[in-house]
């Protein structure tokens, strides 16, 4: 397939259709691989070559989805740009897929986490204060990356998220967060340079963390803790979405709080403490 089309379909996806850099990476990723192993020209893609595609490949329910989408965005991409007349993806139904489900940390195993960071050094003092904005604040991992210092309202008790689509929100923030944010602020390392100097969190070097900074610390410290789930720095949002949930917290309070398009994508926390209570009654149910 011509370079030049898979490029300017990226830049349709972010560009005209907004989306994030992550998506568009996939989509264009999925797009590619199909047409390494259909080599033909975009133009003349049949059905029965997209079909045939995914009888070889051995794909996820949820990952063939995802191709299937991508696929039937960039096809009509090309009936949108004239360069096709008809979408080959039409009529292909996508698995049908189960709700997701993340993985949640119980009260218990977070405090473990937050318990298995060293103190005695400015580098922990810095990881139990993410860690304990990851969970005491829902954040993505993003938001937690990106914190700045000028938006920490510590002694009014809230911080100023800015999320997805530049949407800012903003979120209570507890004690005990506000305890480590204030215990690592005076042992943190100097900037590297001053556009770095609103940064909460930095590397050794003065330089904001990244994402896979985050995702390895989070990791980490889980195994220090004896933590055998699977988890990343979202399992810290997932945990205190279902949390609050657990604990009585409205619906809506919630949704806010996450910075949640949908009220229908924080529902999901409220299939997660059904299954646990299901869990116990079937555990504990004479005919169980």
């Amino acid at each position: 397939m011509e370079a030049r089309l898979l490029k300017d379909y990226g830049y349709y996806l972010s560009l005209e259709r907004a989306m994030s850099p992550h998506t568009v990476t996939s989509y264009c990723g999925d797009v590619a691989a199909f047409f390494e192993k259909v080599a033909r020209d975009p133009r003349a893609v049949r059905t029965s070559d997209i079909v045939g595609y995914f009888s070889q490949v051995s794909l996820s329910k949820r990952s063939q989805a995802r191709s299937i989408s991508a696929l039937r965005s960039f096809f009509g991409w090309l009936v949108m740009e004239g360069e096709r007349k008809d979408n080959p993806c039409d009529g292909i139904e996508s698995p049908k897929l189960g709700r997701y489900l993340p993985a949640v940390l119980s009260v218990g195993e977070v405090e473990a986490i937050l318990d298995s960071v060293d103190l005695t050094g400015p580098t922990g003092l810095r990881d139990r204060a993410i860690l304990e904005v990851l969970y005491g604040l829902g954040l993505r991992v993003s938001e937690a990356a990106s914190l700045k210092i000028s938006d920490l309202y510590l002694d009014e008790g809230f911080v100023r998220i800015i999320g997805k689509g530049n949407k800012q929100r903003i979120v209570p923030i507890g004690e005990m967060a506000v305890q480590a944010i204030e215990a690592y602020l005076p042992r943190r390392v100097e900037p590297a340079q001053p556009s770095y100097d609103d940064y909460l969190f930095l590397n050794r070097f003065g330089k904001p963390l990244s994402r896979v900074s985050l995702f390895n610390l989070v990791k980490k410290q889980a195994v220090l803790a004896g933590i055998r789930k699977e988890i990343s720095p979202h399992t810290f949002r997932h945990s205190f979405a279902t949390h609050l949930i657990e604990n009585g917290a409205d619906l809506r309070v919630v949704q806010e709080m996450l910075g949640h398009e949908s009220i229908l994508t924080t529902e999901i926390y409220t299939h997660i403490d059904s299954q646990t209570w299901q869990k116990a009654v079937l555990e504990h149910h004479p005919r169980g």
